[in-house]
């Protein structure tokens, strides 16, 4: 009866250190998920803001080189491709440099009251992205080390999950230094 009573008790005690665990990993899963929605957010006002730019530059007939109002179809393609978020966000970095150098090569662009409030407007998109990718690459640093330390590896391999890239796709866990991208 005695080793009955113990017996329970142990698995008692197993059964509940598993769903601490998991519930560990899934308060993290949870953080990473709504924190992937707010850069998805972001990302795609940005992306609008930049279209905005788009059309404001391609119609202006100041804009005398043709390279010049050509250099954001890429960005205008991108509607139709289906690309990852990692990879919308470089390309939206690249759109946003060439909207910078656009803006220093013609001054008229600097004065231009749509143009102040797209500048503006990509300002605080670009703050709000960098906070939830902090945030973001935080929350996947700590699920990493709980998918990876002793007891919640356990949990993880039992529940089939893996560790994930940070935002900017870095693998800290392989040898390819070529993935730290500038």
């Amino acid at each position: 009866m005695l080793v009955l009573l113990g017996m329970i008790l142990v698995v008692c005690i197993i059964i509940g250190i598993y769903t601490t665990l998991y519930n560990k990993l899934q308060d993290y899963i949870i953080r990473i998920n709504e924190v992937e929605a707010n850069i998805d957010n972001h990302l795609r006002n940005k992306y609008d803001t930049i279209n905005k730019c788009v059309s404001l530059i391609k119609g202006n007939e100041k804009i005398e080189e043709e390279k010049d109002k050509k250099m954001f179809e890429e960005i205008v393609r991108l509607r139709t491709k289906k690309i990852s978020n990692f990879d919308l966000d470089r390309k939206l970095i690249e759109a946003e440099n060439n909207f910078i150098t656009l803006k220093e090569k013609y001054d008229f662009l600097k004065e231009n009251k749509e143009m102040i409030e797209i500048t503006k407007k990509l300002e605080d998109l670009d703050e709000n992205l960098i906070v939830s990718k902090e945030y973001y690459n935080k929350h996947i640093a700590e699920y990493n080390k709980l998918v990876k330390l002793f007891p919640t590896n356990i949990v993880a391999k039992l529940c089939k999950y893996e560790e994930k890239l940070f935002f900017d796709r870095k693998d800290m866990s392989d040898n390819d230094f070529d993935d730290f991208k500038l």
